[in-house]
């Protein structure tokens, strides 16, 4: 394969499981982040197609940078870039009651899944919606705490209703 040193270094040591299940891939200033676009049902799709519209055009802060492949099922904020995924699959822990229990935050309104991953980074996914959404917060953006969450929580609750997908 014949990449870019610095996406070389991105992509060593990932499998093939890893790589297709990543939610935002390396990026820097002079390369486009880039995300793999969720497959919703037709009803989740609409629903997220409604919240595109809605989000803001700042998230703590930071200005809005979409990812690629351009899609109305993603976004993106900053670089590194907070990426926000629509239609994506229930994470399996959600079903589990006592780590969905000891892994959830409430911000504004709107349920979260917390999961930490092993390059540092956060995932937070919705929970009790008619469609996931899921954001990524980088290693590099964590600090602010749950921050970036807020500036979500009106378009979701705007867009998508409660219920269980």
């Amino acid at each position: 394969m014949n990449l870019p040193r610095r996406r070389r270094r991105c992509l060593t040591g990932m499998s093939a499981l890893a790589l297709l299940i990543t939610t935002a891939a390396c990026s820097s200033s002079d390369d486009e982040a880039s995300v793999v676009v969720p497959s919703p049902a037709a009803k989740a799709a609409g629903l997220c197609r409604d919240l595109h519209g809605q989000l803001p055009e700042k998230v703590d802060g930071l200005g809005r940078t979409d990812p690629g492949p351009k899609s109305e099922l993603t976004a993106g904020w900053g670089d590194p870039a907070i990426i926000l995924r629509c239609g994506v699959e229930r994470p399996p822990e959600m079903i589990d009651p006592s780590y969905a229990e000891q892994n959830s935050v409430n911000v504004n309104g709107v349920a979260w899944l917390l999961q930490k991953r092993d390059d540092g980074s956060y995932t937070f996914t919705t929970g009790a919606r008619l469609a996931y959404v899921e954001v990524t917060l980088p290693e590099e953006r964590t600090g602010g705490g749950l921050s970036p969450l807020t500036d979500f929580a009106a378009p979701i609750k705007k867009t998508i209703p409660k219920g269980i997908a």
